[in-house]
């Protein structure tokens, strides 16, 4: 599974499935008032959305490699979230996520067992600088705060890297749909490393509410496309410095001075109501994997070495848990309709 830009540490397959035991049991423990296991990460959803995801022309040639390598336009379905857990009000700072999930997306898969999903995900929090460097230290966090307050602040006093990025990453927002989002993670673009963001076209119109309700982000999302379309850009940063942009260190952010991130497609929401309870669920029931990919855009790194099993292990589990099916979606719902086209597994 190791690229030749990679670096695997001995003991990240230990710490890797470490976090899988560990992860498990929370999520266990943490079930909602009405028993049902929820994700370890990202599960307090604010909505989940139609989007339109249009390659844009010209292109420079450096990045006209798989799903850019020509115009077009995929439907996709995105995902907006909170990343604590136990789930808590918009009002505290937190880290927000925005998973992608492109639709029909044809060529084979790099997660195993979805080789022939027609699917493409991206992965993308509200933050530019993963927490940790490396899945030990990321397990090694975990494990301190599940196991005490006085455990956890042991491990930050040694740990003042994870202090700083954790400090930086948990922000109030205004609205979902006015943050701008990283992978963190870096990806393969055909040979050369790279990382995602996305960018809000406008700054929000909206202001923090005064008496801000538990799910304020969700009301403003609902409010925001029942009347406007809102568009991003999805765009790359390639990879210029190897050491001052590490693949194994997601704990450091690349410099946008020596490689500028640069918009390769534009992600239309049209205007829609998207909080019906069918099209809710449906979002609670999705799975996204980065390794839910083309091998062009292949994941680099620790973190995303992990992720392929962690995120796998812990998707199964929780749809096991709670009698549901796991689903990928074969073409755009309308959930006005009783029919609902999905691959299940």
């Amino acid at each position: 599974m190791e690229c030749k830009l990679e670096q695997v540490p001995t003991n990240e397959h230990a710490a890797t499935q470490s976090l899988i035991k560990l992860l498990t049991a929370k999520i266990t423990r943490e079930k909602s008032p009405n028993g049902e296991v929820l994700r370890d990460a990202h599960p307090k959803q604010h909505g989940l959305v139609k989007a339109k995801f249009i390659i844009n022309k010209d292109l420079p040639a450096q990045y006209r490699i798989g799903i850019f390598s020509a115009p077009q336009t995929f439907d996709a379905w995105l995902r907006f979230s909170n990343q604590s857990a136990p789930i808590q009000a918009d009002k505290d700072k937190d880290i927000r996520g925005l998973a992608v999930k492109l639709l029909n997306v044809p060529g084979k898969k790099l997660l195993t067992g979805h080789e022939n999903d027609n699917n493409h995900d991206f992965i993308t929090i509200s933050t530019d600088a993963f927490i940790t460097k490396d899945v030990a230290e990321f397990n090694a966090l975990i494990k301190s705060i599940i196991k005490s307050k006085l455990s956890a602040l042991w491990f930050f006093l040694f740990h003042w890297r994870v202090v700083k990025n954790l400090i930086n990453a948990n922000r109030q927002f205004v609205t979902p749909l006015a943050i701008q989002y990283f992978s963190c993670t870096p990806y393969l673009l055909g040979d050369t490393a790279v990382k995602y963001t996305i960018r809000p076209r406008e700054a929000s119109k909206n202001t923090l509410p005064k008496t801000p309700t538990d799910s304020y982000l969700k009301d403003i999302m609902k409010q925001q496309l029942r009347t406007e379309s809102v568009c991003f850009d999805f765009m790359i940063q390639l990879q210029s410095d190897p050491k001052a942009m590490p693949i194994e260190d997601p704990g450091v952010a690349w410099d946008q001075k020596k490689s500028p991130f640069y918009s390769v497609a534009t992600i239309e929401i049209p205007k829609q109501e998207f909080d019906s309870p069918a099209q809710h669920q449906y979002g609670i029931e999705m799975s996204f994997n980065p390794w839910r990919c083309l091998k062009e855009h292949r994941p680099l790194g620790g973190i995303n070495r992990a992720r392929k099993f962690v995120y796998e292990a812990i998707s199964k589990y929780r749809h096991h848990e709670n009698g549901t099916q796991l689903t990928e979606p074969t073409a755009m719902v309308d959930f006005s309709a009783s029919a609902i086209p999905v691959k299940t597994s």
